[in-house]
């Protein structure tokens, strides 16, 4: 098993680089990976249209992007992370279908998301269907569970912002408790937790 750290490269010489190095030691405290990949590449870009994007070929990763722009690059980053997990954890090429919607290890997380209240955003009906796809709700618990689980206290604060502004990103606090259990539970059930502590309830 590898750790996050080497799983991605971070860019060598963008001032986001410390704020994704510290969300990346907090993903780490979580979990590890297997993959004889060539570290995948995150690159910092400037786009106002959204947070982040995962690129990808079948089943290769070719890059994570994170903007600078907007103010919630940890999250972004986070939830590009929590992608490229997904799709490298299980991928079925015919089908396409990746972890998060199919592997057995999710099955309890995805019964625990199904109980999330349904955020939305601006937008029409297929930003909306996408927002709420099961991908998606696996990205989004991923990242508040690291910032949640995180012993960052910066990283702490931007969770407890965006959840005081109500951002349609994150759940409220309370709500959100036993999936991230199930967010832990998922890495426990994969062989790949770096550390066996007991989960948090």
């Amino acid at each position: 098993m590898r750790t996050l750290e080497e799983v991605v490269a971070l860019p060598p010489r963008s001032s986001l680089t410390p704020e994704l190095r510290r969300a990346l030691a907090a993903a780490s405290q979580l979990h590890g990976l297997r993959s004889d990949l060539e570290p995948v590449p995150v690159r910092a870009t400037a786009t106002i249209s959204e947070a982040g994007a995962y690129r990808f070929r079948k089943k290769d990763p070719i890059d994570l992007r994170v903007s600078r722009v907007g103010g919630r690059s940890a999250l972004g980053f986070l939830h590009e992370l929590a992608h490229l997990i997904d799709h490298q954890v299980y991928y079925d090429r015919k089908t396409r279908t990746w972890a998060s919607e199919a592997h057995p290890a999710f099955a309890a997380w995805r019964a625990a998301a199904a109980n999330l209240e349904k955020r939305s955003l601006p937008g029409g009906y297929a930003r909306q269907r996408y927002f709420q796809s099961v991908h998606e709700l696996w990205a989004r618990s991923y990242a508040q569970t690291v910032l949640l689980r995180s012993d960052d206290c910066d990283l702490l604060r931007r969770l407890e912002k965006l959840q005081a502004e109500d951002d349609a990103h994150v759940w409220p606090a309370e709500q959100f408790v036993p999936v991230a259990l199930e967010v832990e539970l998922v890495f426990e059930r994969l062989g790949l937790r770096q550390l066996r502590l007991p989960l948090a309830a």
